[in-house]
């Protein structure tokens, strides 16, 4: 009997398929984490940061005015009051004061702010994408960085947008603090923002990365197609869920970058305990939640706009990379 096994018997998937002589396999190896280099993560968040903030600046406005109510001309918390407030006064111009700052500040900080957390995320994460602990801590260093370029024009922003705000433009703002309050006065709140935003960045990106798992594996034939309506989705829950929690550090925040300015206190230290007290003898609990709701309605579709458009960058340097891979 013959020992060898007939042809037909054999499993074809298993047969060694043939190869030219000349066949070399190449071994690809992505310049960075999905397969992007450094740089191109900071143009996707610079991009993604920019549209973010000028799509919801109006929002930010309101905001701000009624957490620095504490002694300013507005007194009442209602949104429509403030917004009708911010009509009266200056019409929808007032919608929009200080967007120069934020233009100037959101790019680049938003730079900074991606191309940290995926650098973070790919060190810290161990190839495990479902790591939540990783993607927590990624946020954290990524705010942290993103921060210390943005609390500068984000003082000048926020001190745009109070109403009877005295500045005439970012310029003219930079010029005055400098002048009569000193450099420090840029970063009086970054002590506080650094602190507002490690739990914001912590829960926004764990619940950014476990929606859009979830999401992206309800459906199996959609499981690997990340499609806008995930991003967007996810996004919207992580913006909503992480401002609410830090609210009470953002109000802190707003008092302390518009301290002296259009009547409001000017505290002695910029401890943010102190601050806590004073906003608590002043207006009780309740106090440390003004703005909740505008800042839930700025962050939950600014968070989708932010990461949909992150994200549709991200496909598009993807496809450039494998574009320029193959004519090479």
């Amino acid at each position: 009997m013959a020992t060898d096994a007939s042809p037909k018997f054999q499993q074809r998937d298993l047969l060694p398929v043939p190869q030219p002589p000349d066949y070399h396999p190449a071994v690809t190896v992505n310049p960075a984490h999905d397969g992007l280099h450094f740089w191109q993560f900071m143009v996707a968040g610079s991009i993604a940061g920019t549209v973010e903030h000028m799509a919801m600046f109006p929002v930010d406005t309101i905001k701000t005015q009624m957490q620095a109510l504490g002694t300013c001309p507005l007194r009442s918390a209602s949104i429509r009051t403030a917004l009708n407030g911010i009509l009266k006064s200056e019409g929808i111009v007032g919608l929009y004061r200080g967007i120069g700052a934020m233009g100037l500040g959101a790019g680049p900080a938003h730079a900074v702010y991606f191309s940290v957390y995926e650098s973070c995320k790919k060190r810290f994460s161990g190839g495990n994408p479902n790591n939540s602990a990783a993607h927590a801590i990624s946020g954290v260093f990524a705010t942290t960085a993103s921060d210390a370029v943005f609390t500068p024009m984000d003082t000048v922003k926020q001190r745009l947008q109070l109403s009877e705000s005295p500045y005439k433009g970012v310029l003219d703002c930079v010029k005055r603090v400098l002048k009569e309050e000193g450099f420090k006065a840029f970063y009086a709140s970054y002590k506080t923002t650094v602190l507002m935003n490690a739990p914001y960045t912590a829960v926004h990106f764990t619940t950014y990365e476990a929606a859009k798992l979830g999401l992206s594996g309800v459906s199996s034939e959609n499981a690997s197609d990340e499609r806008l309506i995930v991003h967007a989705t996810a996004g919207a829950a992580a913006g909503a869920s992480a401002a609410l929690v830090t609210t009470p550090l953002d109000v802190v925040k707003t008092q302390l970058q518009c301290q002296g300015i259009c009547g409001c206190d000017r505290f002695k230290s910029g401890s943010i305990g102190d601050v806590f007290r004073i906003i608590v003898k002043k207006d009780g609990y309740r106090g440390l939640m003004r703005g909740w709701m505008p800042r839930m309605l700025f962050h939950a579709p600014a968070a989708a706009i932010c990461w949909s458009t992150y994200e549709a960058a991200k496909v598009f340097f993807q496809e450039h990379n494998t574009v320029s891979s193959s004519v090479t």
